[in-house]
Parts: C-alpha cells; sequence; structure tokens
C-alpha cells in the first residue's frame, strides 16, 4: 500500500467472501489513508465483529472515504442488529457523496477504461437519480445518459493462484469483477491463496495476464483470509452468520 495516498480513487471487488480481497482491504485500512473514492459491487453494513475477525468487507473504510460509487448500498436485516443508517451523519453533512450507479453500469464503466474508451450512452437510468449531472443526449430518436469510463488509481482484487509474472488464475464465482478491475486500474495489487513458478499454470486457466498486475501478494497462512483458515471461514457463516442474517430479513 505504500503508493496509495491522501485523495486515491480505489476499486475493489466487493461481492461475498470469495472474491472480496479482504487481506488488501485490511491493509489499506491500516495505512491511514484519507478522502477516498472507493468503486465497488456491493457496499453492504456487517457487525463489528466480523470486521475484528478479519472477514473481508468494505465498511471499515467508511472513516477513509469522501466519496462511494456502487449499483447496492445499504442492506436491510444485514447488520443483525436493525440497524440501517450505518452511514451515520457523514451524508447529511456533505461529508461523503454518494454515487448511485447500477451493476451493468458499473461494470461496463470499468471495461471502458480497460478498452480506451472515452465514455458511452446509456438509456439506464434516465428520469431517476442517475442520471444526475451527466448529459444526455437523443441519438435516433431515443435520449441517452452519457457514462465515463471508471479508471481507478488503484485495484485491489483476489485471485486463487498467481505465477512470479503475476498471470492469476480464479476459481469458481470468486472472478466476479476482479478481472476487470485488473485492467481498468492504473495499479493493480492482487492477493492470492498461492504463488508459483512461471509455466506452472495452464494457459487455458489463466483468466488475468500478468501484464495486468503490479503486485503479488500471498496471503499468510496463519490470517483468516489465508486458505489454510478457509474452512473455517465457511463453517462460521454457514453454522452463524447466514441464520441469523435471515433471521434478522424475517424481523425474528
Amino acid at each position: 500500500m505504500a503508493d496509495v495516498h491522501d485523495g486515491a480513487s480505489i476499486a475493489a471487488h466487493s461481492w461475498g467472501a470469495a472474491g472480496t480481497p479482504g487481506y488488501l482491504l485490511r491493509a489499506l485500512v491500516q495505512r491511514g489513508v484519507k478522502d477516498l473514492t472507493l468503486y465497488c459491487n456491493n457496499f453492504i453494513p456487517v457487525p463489528d465483529f466480523l470486521a475484528e475477525m478479519g472477514i473481508p468487507m468494505v465498511t471499515p473504510l467508511i472513516p477513509q472515504l469522501k466519496k462511494i460509487v456502487s449499483p447496492f448500498i445499504g442492506g436491510r436485516g444485514l447488520t443483525l442488529s436493525g440497524t440501517t443508517d450505518f452511514l451515520g451523519d457523514q451524508v447529511k453533512k456533505g461529508q461523503l457523496e454518494i454515487e448511485a450507479t447500477t451493476h451493468g453500469i458499473f461494470m461496463e464503466r470499468l471495461h471502458g477504461s480497460a478498452m480506451g474508451l472515452g465514455g458511452f450512452y446509456s438509456p439506464i437510468g434516465l428520469n431517476t437519480i442517475v442520471e444526475r449531472g451527466k448529459e444526455k443526449r437523443v441519438i435516433d430518436g431515443k435520449e441517452y445518459i452519457f457514462e465515463k469510463p471508471i479508471r481507478p488509481d488503484v485495484g485491489l482484487i483476489k485471485a486463487h493462484t498467481a505465477d512470479k509474472l503475476g498471470n492469476l488464475v480464479y476459481r469458481g464465482s470468486s472472478r466476479g469483477s476482479n478481472p476487470v478491475i485488473a485492467m481498468a486500474s492504473k495499479l493493480t495489487i492482487v492477493e492470492v491463496f498461492e504463488v508459483v513458478e512461471p509455466g506452472e499454470l495452464d494457459p487455458e486457466m489463466v483468466g488475468t495476464p500478468g501484464i495486468y498486475i503490479d503486485r503479488i501478494v500471498r496471503i499468510p497462512d496463519e490470517d483468516i483470509a489465508s486458505a489454510k483458515r478457509r474452512p473455517e471461514v465457511i463453517k462460521y457463516f454457514t453454522e452463524i452468520i447466514l441464520p441469523l442474517m435471515l433471521a434478522a430479513s424475517k424481523g425474528g
């Protein structure tokens, strides 16, 4: 995190424990930089004890943020405590800006940056808060909103395995938006369970070529996010957290 400074824009995959770079997010919290702009898929409140355990999440960054760009912010019942105003007074006082978007547009804005595009026109969000402050244009009789690409200063991603050249292999749904964030970001840092020598990965399994990766971090075995402790996390989620969330969402 040495090159992450105050005022930086950060992109991170955030969609459950599978592909969220929890180890790197905790390192960003420890870095203590301020006035960050965060781009993430979901920004969901979670109990403090989960953050203390080291479960992958973005909410511990709240004190360091000046802006959040995300398709999904909140999640009634997911706090396990009934709290819905988890951002406190920051938004009301103008200390934290929220930019609304949709999952599809969010991904396409990242993809536009990865492809070197200057932006694109989309009909999604017309006559909603999504169009606020954006250029609109009529093309062939239909109205569109102009969406600018997202070009983060730093991309934090997670993969299963990397070789020492930065080629990455993902597993299952943990792939998520990680490959697109890697391509779109100026500086990309990846956390992985394992690092192998060049030539050990099956080329057909590589989801992100090493050209897009700047730094590789192997998660220490003793860390909660490691491959060694992953069964422990899965068991905790399935036997304790998910039942509590379901009960909270039903008002029980």
